[in-house]
């Protein structure tokens, strides 16, 4: 705070040079944008900048340094609060002004704030679902620093963390944070030790799932206490309210509902307040996952649909592509097929287009393991091969584990049909037993879909008599048998009807002398 007060002081002296008055500016700017303060930010670079949209008034500036770091401030909030207020091509502009900093800055031969430019660089592709090139980035900005810019280093490490463990290379983030401790540890950044333990606590909530790991889930709910005790030390209510959304998660994956909606709450009451709606969002993404582990599918279709609405409106194409895949599931769940094929099938072409193969592969399995019973079989083959190719190098084993059931229910389906192909070898080729086939195929599939119940199956088949398959089942398809159920027989008449006196049954009448030997003897 009165670093704050003295910046704004010194900003007001009139002998001060534009040049001068800029850099001082930028470095108020950079404090309210640690703090997750994104308007005080904007406010605190006065006429340098009238806000989203417009470009930076850079022209003015005569000295490059300054140039360079006022694009560098304008760019890294332009894509924070494009990306809280969900706005279209907001990312793209930030990417060019950042772009345009760090070239600024390695002609002056400035390595550390070139680093840091391509870092914020970095995140806009990482908010595109651009995993690859984020990825590239961050490694070239590592590699420009060394210990004495150990809080630098730490946040590139951080956001490169962040981004493996969105691509699902999560063993690979698990690595970085280990390896990375150290420069924590040392540091005196609450906000910043808050955001290493938020950010282990996501990789390890992930890790419990797809290794079936529940010693993570307990440490990743120590790593979520520590964040939030140090963002509350901080200050810092945006981050708070992110590690109440994980808290949501976690208890709901421990179907500990009850705590999980509380938690989630707290995070949308933070969120709305601060006016970020793409965390909003993805709130609303995790509370649908949770309605649809407690059966609340109706709750679940109409909370992720508000956050698909949301997320459509600016570039955030992965979360775009997450929250359409929740949104696929739940109306599957409803039984509307059609609707979730084509949700899912949205969602798969969005996380590609963005780079974000994981999550496209995901949108594949999820097509399958919901709508296989919807979707012809040479498509399933299909996605089965595109999603192999998209999970080619996934090291979530859950995931792997989703591709190699689905293959394998695909391939019980090929076997399970007959094949016909458009050639014919008809060397031995029997035209009445390929029509047997092909009776024996539907026969099959009817009592599938009937449980086994001949009767049923029949009517599927269009016999006007159960009869009828029952000969089918005891002729020449007797193999099918053992899939109908046991047929029980009723007795002659639920009401018995009464004997005649005068006639009786003839065991009625042995009984009856028989009772009369017994007693004569």
């Amino acid at each position: 705070m009165n670093l704050t007060k003295e910046l704004l002081d010194r900003i007001q002296q009139p002998d001060l040079t534009e040049d001068d008055r800029a850099l001082l500016r930028c470095q108020l700017a950079k404090q309210f944008e640690d703090a997750g303060n994104y308007e005080g930010a904007v406010e605190a670079l006065g006429e340098l900048w009238c806000g989203l949209g417009d470009f930076p008034k850079v022209d003015l500036l005569l000295d490059p340094m300054a140039r360079a770091t006022v694009l560098l401030r304008v760019g890294t909030l332009t894509g924070w609060i494009g990306s809280t207020r969900q706005m279209e091509g907001s990312q793209e502009a930030a990417r060019n002004m950042l772009t345009q900093s760090d070239s600024l800055f390695q002609q002056l031969r400035l390595a550390e704030r070139a680093a840091e430019a391509r870092i914020e660089l970095a995140y806009c592709y990482w908010r595109e679902g651009a995993f690859n090139e984020a990825r590239t980035m961050l490694h070239d900005a590592v590699c420009c620093l060394d210990a004495k810019h150990s809080d630098l280093k730490a946040v590139a490490m951080l956001r490169l963390a962040v981004v493996e463990g969105s691509s699902k290379r999560l063993n690979d983030a698990l690595t970085i944070y280990k390896e990375s401790a150290p420069l924590f540890e040392i540091s005196s950044n609450l906000a910043l030790k808050g955001k290493f333990h938020h950010g282990f606590a996501f990789v390890l909530r992930n890790l419990a799932a797809s290794e079936g790991r529940p010693d993570y889930l307990d440490r990743a709910l120590i790593e979520c206490s520590a964040a939030s005790y140090y963002f509350e030390q901080a200050g810092l209510s945006r981050y708070h309210a992110c590690v109440e959304n994980n808290m949501g998660f976690l208890f709901g994956s421990i179907r500990k509902f009850m705590d999980a909606h509380e938690h989630l709450d707290r995070a949308q009451t933070l969120f709305t307040t601060l006016k970020d709606n793409v965390h909003l969002a993805q709130v609303d993404e995790t509370r649908a996952r949770v309605l649809l582990a407690e059966g609340r599918i109706v709750e679940a279709e109409k909370t992720v649909r508000s956050a698909v609405r949301m997320l459509e409106q600016g570039d955030e194409q992965s979360l775009l592509a997450e929250a359409l895949t929740t949104h696929g599931i739940a109306q599957a769940r409803l039984q509307h097929p059609e609707q979730s094929r084509l949700t899912l099938e949205r969602a798969l072409e969005t996380a590609e287009r963005a780079g974000d193969l994981e999550s496209a592969g995901n949108a594949a399995l999820v097509l399958i393991e919901e709508l296989e019973n919807h979707v012809p079989l040479d498509e399933l083959k299909s996605l089965v091969d595109r999603s192999r190719e998209l999970l080619a190098n996934t090291q979530d084993l859950s995931t792997a584990r989703r591709l190699a059931n689905c293959a394998a229910r695909v391939l019980a389906r090929v076997h399970a049909t007959p094949h016909f192909p458009a050639k014919v070898d008809w060397t031995n080729f029997s035209f009445r037993k390929a029509l047997l086939e092909y009776e024996a195929h539907f026969i099959n599939l009817a009592l599938e879909d009937t449980g086994g119940v001949v009767s049923r199956a029949a009517r599927l088949l269009g016999f006007n008599h159960h009869q009828s398959l029952l000969a089918l089942l005891n002729g020449r398809h007797e193999i099918l048998r053992q899939r109908s159920t046991p047929i029980v027989r009723r007795r002659r008449s639920i009401i018995q009807k009464p004997l005649d006196k005068t006639k009786g049954s003839r065991k009625t009448r042995k009984n009856e002398a028989a009772d009369e030997n017994a007693t004569n003897q």
